[in-house]
């Protein structure tokens, strides 16, 4: 099919296997394409973009089992299956500047027919491209991300490297359920090759049902998993629209302006207390019927009627309950629309809950089976963050319960576990190989981390060795992890001029090492710091630090844009910084505004440590770039990140105590390789029972101790939104607060309210000054652009 706009390729199936926009100058294939698929092995010609699963009165039937009837001319094209007595047809029709997609079912029998489960392929380029050319995975593939709704789903097909255009997924017709995913991927970690890992994820939308069995989300009370009954001689539709779209905004707009759905706003977390404001935007003709919030209390569902406090398309919200709220919006014409935000009983609670939990229930102590340690145990530096989060912690709250306890256990094991275990005879110019024949460098990281913070804490509080003790210890890591010189074997010297989570504390460790003497040690790491990110804005332009062990990784790309944005590459920070842009969600379930990833899961999840560690670097490259969008999108991520420890949400299976958490979930329903994981949160050891490369790295099975590398994220949180709130002139809705609210108070005076647990900074973007305040509320002057 061609069309001025448009040219789209079949299978002689009539699945899409080609989908271009004519005017797109990089010419890329906007579907998972079948030639690449048999290039490197992958059998997953079953699930090309219009192919489907359905299940019928207990039968399963594939699309790709069935010989179609595919007729059509250059701007349409009907493709007709028949399967269990129902006819199944779709009809993909080529518009002036979109693509229509109709999709339905004719039961011809005298029976009724019950449908248990119908999922509907639209396989996007969601590809990580077996491709050391990076800028392939980049401009070629998508992430995508689902705004699921009874009768307004949307999906945003991102490009990764945030160019023109992007591509939207419309619902105009029929109910949706879910949107879940499938991954296949190939894994050589245990090859010694780097990069290891590629792969994609194909999308499935659910029409009906969407889980075998027993394996379901049991608790997922938000997404709907009916089946469908389709009497005799009945017929039912369904049909979406795709069509390029350019900004976030955009995406919105065309909704609206196009395809009739309403526009709903509200924040993404909220704490128990405060007031959620929604804003509703409608579509041409479009009336509001009701609102309702929707959340649950022990096993009782509690549904508010809100419609009438709707005033001039705003509505306030003061929450009653904790946990998963649901807004429903109900139109005239018996359509339907969602959003999905959290209520949390409180930031500050949640933190300290964590430090006394890992203090009471990690901590192995002299008699523990290892001896000081904090478990779960790992040889991987990321088990260390519980330690580095204590500490910080500490030093930022004065409530929290025992802390001069809870800084001697950190330091305890600190010397008598972390030092012995990873460096020879405790030297720390001599790391141990904890991997066989060689030590994993990105580990030091965490270690230093750990000793700088031991160095901020006050005297009194440290049993072993005094702060400036520790600040040594971390400078003599550091320098190991950072100094090729110090290095002996390749892997290590190459490791070295490797980006890692440091970003996060590099600039402040050197300034104490300056202020305190340590010459010798600052000159080297400043000199070791210049080299890398020296390196990283000569190169920039092939964006070679988005590769890591995998082909394309936030793990790269977002330390590269924080280290360019804190050393003043302003031009490479900001390319790397579409990259960040591109990764982080936008949704109406704050779930889904999680980091881009899918190897932790195997399909769209949330993942703690390196989701929050991505949102950290958006946040700080959006305050050194003064980019809003930068720090709006981090703020987005941080509610998701902040799920993985929160005790009371109801809507997952995996349930936490108070101070527990859990480092993984799976965004996407089904996750048709892990069906029951699906809205679940879980340790990523649960998948040793796949066996594989699974059983070889979790050798001992699922445990159910599902936190072993958590930690680092929320000290980046700590030092970012822990403390600070930003502001800025937005220009259609004026100044506008990120991790707080502003009220206008009089003329240009106006209050701001932190969201902050620990506010320290006010930040206004569009001037890029700071203001220096404890206090949860300050005023702002828009006349002179400073705070009072």
């Amino acid at each position: 099919m061609k069309s001025d706009f448009l040219t789209v390729t079949q299978s002689k199936r009539g699945a899409i296997t080609s989908f271009k926009l004519n005017d797109d100058k990089s010419n890329m294939n906007w579907v998972i394409d079948p030639g690449y698929l048999e290039s490197l092995g992958y059998d997953d010609l079953d699930k090309l973009f219009g192919e489907f699963n359905i299940t019928v009165n207990g039968q399963k039937h594939r699309s790709i089992d069935q010989i179609p009837e595919v007729t059509g001319d250059e701007t349409h094209s009907t493709v007709t299956f028949k399967a269990a007595g129902l006819t199944l047809k779709q009809n993909f029709e080529l518009e002036k500047d979109a693509f229509k997609w109709d999709f339905s079912i004719q039961n011809e029998t005298q029976e009724d027919a019950t449908i248990e489960n119908l999922g509907l392929w639209i396989s996007l380029a969601y590809v990580m491209f077996r491709d050391k050319n990076v800028k392939r995975n980049a401009n070629q593939s998508v992430a995508v991300f689902p705004q699921i709704s009874k009768n307004y789903t949307k999906l945003a097909a991102v490009r990764r490297d945030n160019t023109n255009p992007n591509l939207g997924v419309y619902q105009t017709k029929g109910k949706v359920l879910s949107v879940g995913t499938f991954n296949d991927y190939t894994n050589r970690f245990f090859e010694n090759v780097s990069p290891s890992l590629d792969g994609m994820l194909f999308h499935e939308i659910v029409l009906a049902g969407g889980y075998d069995d027993d394996r379901r989300p049991h608790h997922d009370w938000i997404y709907p998993q009916d089946s469908l009954v389709l009497k005799a001689g009945d017929t039912k539709d369904w049909e979406f629209y795709l069509k390029p779209f350019t900004s976030h905004q955009d995406f919105y707009d065309i909704a609206t302006k196009d395809f009739g759905h309403p526009r709903f706003s509200f924040e993404p977390m909220i704490s128990q207390g405060s007031d959620q404001i929604f804003t509703v935007k409608l579509a041409k003709d479009q009336k509001l019927q009701k609102i309702l919030v929707r959340y649950k209390s022990g096993q009782q569902t509690i549904d508010q009627d809100m419609t009438k406090d709707l005033k001039d398309d705003r509505l306030v919200y003061r929450p009653e309950g904790l946990g998963e709220h649901q807004v429903i919006l109900s139109f005239d014409d018996g359509t339907v629309d969602m959003g999905v935000f959290n209520v949390m009983s409180s930031i500050n609670e949640l933190l300290r809950n964590r430090a006394n939990y890992v203090s009471e229930h990690s901590y192995a102590g002299k008699d523990g089976k290892v001896p000081y340690s904090f478990g779960p145990v790992s040889n991987q530096g990321e088990s260390i963050g519980k330690m580095t989060f204590i500490l910080q912690e500490c030093l930022l709250d004065d409530k929290v319960k025992d802390a001069d306890k809870q800084i001697a256990q950190v330091e305890e094991s600190a010397v008598k576990y972390v030092r012995e275990k990873w460096f020879v005879n405790g030297d720390f110019r001599k790391p141990a190989k904890l991997y066989g024949d060689f030590y994993r460098l990105m580990d030091l990281e965490y270690i230093a981390h750990m000793f700088y913070l031991l160095s901020k804490c006050p005297a009194s509080s440290l049993k072993l060795n005094k702060p400036n003790d520790y600040l040594s210890w971390a400078a003599q890591v550091f320098d190991v992890r950072v100094n090729p010189d110090l290095n002996e074997d390749e892997r290590a010297k190459t490791e070295a001029q490797m980006l890692g989570t440091y970003g996060l504390y590099i600039e402040d460790l050197l300034a104490d090492l300056k202020k305190n003497g340590l010459d010798k040690e600052y000159s080297e790491i400043s000199k070791s710091w210049k080299a890398v990110t020296d390196r990283l804005a000569k190169t920039s332009s092939t964006l070679d630090a988005a590769m890591t062990e995998h082909f394309f990784d936030n793990a790269g790309f977002g330390p590269a844009a924080s280290a360019l944005a804190l050393t003043g590459n302003v031009g490479a920070a900001k390319t790397y910084g579409e990259l960040l842009k591109a990764n982080i969600g936008f949704s109406n379930d704050f779930r889904s505004q999680s980091p881009d990833r899918w190897w932790e899961a195997l399909s769209y999840m949330i993942h703690a440590l390196w989701g929050g560690l991505t949102a950290a670097s958006a946040q700080i490259t959006g305050e050194e770039l003064s980019d809003p969008e930068l720090v709006e999108a981090a703020y987005r991520a941080t509610g998701a990140i902040l799920y993985m420890y929160d005790s009371n949400a109801t809507a997952t299976d995996r349930m936490l105590e108070p101070g527990e958490a859990a480092s993984t979930y799976s965004i996407a329903g089904p996750n048709l390789n892990r069906p029951d994981l699906s809205r679940n949160r879980f340790g990523q050891s649960i998948f040793a029972s796949d066996g594989g490369i699974f059983a070889r790295l979790f050798p001992d099975g699922y445990t159910g101790e599902d936190d072993w590398d958590m930690g680092e994220e929320l000290v980046a949180f700590l030092n970012g939104f822990g403390q600070k709130t930003y502001i800025y002139t937005d220009t259609k809705k004026g100044l506008t607060a990120i991790n707080g609210r502003i009220k206008q108070l009089d003329g240009d005076r106006y209050e701001v309210l932190s969201f902050a647990p620990y506010i320290s900074e006010y930040i206004n973007l569009d001037k890029k000054n700071v203001f220096k305040s404890n206090s949860d509320n300050v005023i702002f002057n828009a006349a002179t652009g400073m705070f009072e």
